[in-house]
């Protein structure tokens, strides 16, 4: 779908336009914003998969090429197929972002592709952003208006000064019904932009007033740096709203995959391989100025699901690198509970997760006004595994001193121990329920069992998902022509007459043919110079779905060689490709001489024993080009 999406709406943006979006955009730049890159050698870059959920880092990027492939969910593509698919923009947005990060001034045509015309009307996902960000110094300025004063001796109670609030661009939403979307419609913004945006609504005169009005501003970004959304405090006693009243669900703005402070927070968490999870927007600010970087925030919502897939990309969270996640939950039976629900997702983090109480039940704002920044490092440095926080808060519950209260704490605290992630450590953890329970180990150890009957070792069903159409690597000769388009796709100027002298119909597998055809339909591999707009052309030339997936797999997938490839390495991987397909092609002549009568039929029998000769020396010497082997 992407090559047609392409086809249609590349006319609205000059070709090569987009041709210079794509070579002055730096992929791993912009991946790196989502996904924690690491080193995948021969140049290549790996990362969690933002599209599907993994424990092995499967996601792979090729700076050099400027494209991206997912050898898990078969996602591939370049630039601005990964806005496309990972902010779920549409071509034309994606190529107006990235344009805008390049400083690449756009040219438009018309619908006939002749005559260019101005920047039109930007794409709904940059326009809302840059209504937030009006919006953001809107509120910024208003900050230090008289009328804003509550707001600033709430910010100067809670500790912070002056350089906090602009550092998180906190400000204030005026006591006025329309003062903010006056401002915005001065400032070019339509009705519909302000009402899908959640920065106005309308009134029942019809008319749209502010939706936030006296209170303190916090801009919500998203991971990349864009304001999406606000979060309000509630000041005057007489504002009859919620405490804390937030942006409603937009077209950029979706509260379950929004974590406050992550734009802040990503390189440390990236680089420590730790992130803490507190609860408000004062308590982020709080651990940053503490010296605890790492610490993020939902926004109006429980932490679920989509939190976890954010920060299991930006953690590195795998098998090769697990991460810690610390969970800052009050100690109130409100936070107990929110710890309870953090350990039933626990099994989605491959990284261990731990739980930081302060022994007072202090959050980590208050901590650092009544005790100061390392108090709040403290608390974070004294955190225990939220599996044992966990236990102690079922057994709790129970009176230990009767069999009925340990038999009913064991069968509670059973089902905790069977979903501990790491197999070495549930032997341990039931001793410790048995001793914490005064029981015999046995009948124990035989609650835990039943509880975890049926799972599988890792005490979580295995999320099933389908895999890309791919042809089988494991043949030899499939790994030949695998090469063979590899080098056409990934050193086109290295491989272009060598590979474009080998035709299709010499290779067996028919996806690998079918990209063979591409490269012919995209222009041959001679006449490119590489990159991503070499890449995208051969697959935007694929007829199926299967070549598309295969050239977005090869465009990132390692040379079988260490270090560069040159001609002699295409010429080898050429003769190797070939000489399969005539040494096949000499089998079915003297099968077919065999059944030729030399009698009867003399003319096309000599005809056929010339030939066979004739391939029996192109594959002498075939075999002697390639003998230098993969």
């Amino acid at each position: 779908m992407y090559a047609e999406e392409v086809a249609v709406m590349a006319g609205r943006i000059r070709d090569e336009d987009i041709a210079l979006v794509r070579e002055r955009t730096s992929i791993a730049d912009v991946i790196s914003e989502v996904v924690t890159l690491k080193s995948a050698g021969g140049g290549n870059l790996k990362g969690l998969c933002p599209f599907h959920d993994e424990k092995s880092p499967s996601f792979n990027v090729s700076p050099a090429r400027n494209v991206f492939y997912c050898f898990g969910c078969g996602v591939g593509g370049d630039a601005i197929k990964f806005l496309m698919d990972a902010e779920h923009l549409g071509f034309i947005e994606s190529v107006e972002s990235l344009a805008a990060r390049a400083g690449i001034q756009l040219r438009y045509v018309e619908d006939d592709r002749s005559t260019p015309r101005a920047r039109p009307q930007q794409g709904q996902r940059q326009r809302l952003v840059a209504a937030h960000a009006a919006a953001v110094e809107f509120y910024r300025a208003q900050l230090t208006t008289a009328g804003a004063r509550p707001a600033r001796e709430f910010l100067a109670r809670r500790g912070f000064d002056r350089a906090a609030a602009e550092r998180y661009g906190c400000g204030f939403a005026p006591d006025g019904w329309d003062l903010l979307t006056r401002h915005l419609r001065q400032q070019g913004f339509s009705h519909d932009e302000l009402v899908t945006g959640g920065l106005s609504r309308p009134a029942r005169s019809g008319s749209l007033i502010d939706r936030f009005r006296r209170r303190l501003m916090w801009p919500i970004r998203d991971i990349t740096g864009d304001v999406i959304g606000f979060g309000a405090r509630k000041l005057f006693d007489d504002d009859d709203g919620p405490k804390y009243l937030n942006t409603p669900e937009t077209p950029i703005y979706k509260k379950s995959h929004v974590l406050y402070g992550i734009d802040q927070a990503k390189r440390e968490i990236a680089k420590q391989g730790k992130v803490v999870v507190v609860e408000g927007y004062t308590d982020v600010m709080a651990c940053h100025l503490a010296d605890v970087p790492t610490a993020v925030a939902t926004c109006g919502t429980a932490f679920g699901g989509d939190h976890i897939s954010v920060l299991r990309r930006v953690l590195f969270d795998s098998d090769e690198r697990a991460g810690e996640i610390i969970f800052t939950f009050d100690g109130d039976a409100a936070g107990q509970k929110a710890a309870l629900r953090a350990f039933e997702d626990d099994q989605r983090f491959v990284g261990r997760t731990f739980i930081a109480v302060s022994p007072d039940n202090m959050d980590p704002c208050d901590l650092r006004l009544a005790k100061g920044d390392l108090a709040v490092r403290d608390l974070v440095a004294r955190r225990e595994p939220l599996v044992d926080f966990a236990l102690r808060h079922v057994i709790n519950r129970f009176d230990l001193d009767t069999v009925d209260g340990r038999v009913e704490a064991m069968r509670r605290a059973a089902p905790l121990v069977a979903k501990i992630k790491d197999r070495e450590k549930r032997p341990e953890y039931v001793r410790k329920l048995a001793g914490d329970l005064g029981m015999e180990i046995e009948p124990v150890q035989r609650a835990v069992l039943t509880a975890g009957n049926g799972q599988p070792a890792n005490g979580r069903p295995a999320p099933t998902r389908p895999g890309p159409a791919t042809p089988a690597v494991d043949s030899p000769r499939s790994m030949v022509e695998r090469e063979a388009l590899k080098l056409a796709l990934q050193e086109p100027v290295l491989a272009g007459p060598m590979f474009d002298a080998v035709e299709a119909a010499d290779y067996q597998h028919p996806v690998h043919a079918a990209v063979r055809v591409a490269v012919a339909e995209a222009g041959g591999a001679a006449g490119a110079t590489g990159g991503a707009v070499w890449i995208e052309r051969v697959r935007d030339a694929c007829a199926d779905l299967a070549a598309q997936a295969l050239v977005g797999e090869l465009a990132v997938e390692p040379l079988r060689i260490d270090g560069e490839p040159d001609p002699r390495y295409v010429s080898v991987t050429m003769a190797r490709l070939q000489w399969s397909s005539v040494t096949g092609r000499i089998r079915d002549l003297k099968s077919k001489i065999q059944r030729v009568n030399p009698v009867s039929n003399k003319d096309e029998y000599f005809a056929l024993f010339g030939e066979l000769l004739s391939l029996e020396q192109h594959a002498r010497a075939l075999r002697e080009q390639a003998a230098g082997g993969l």
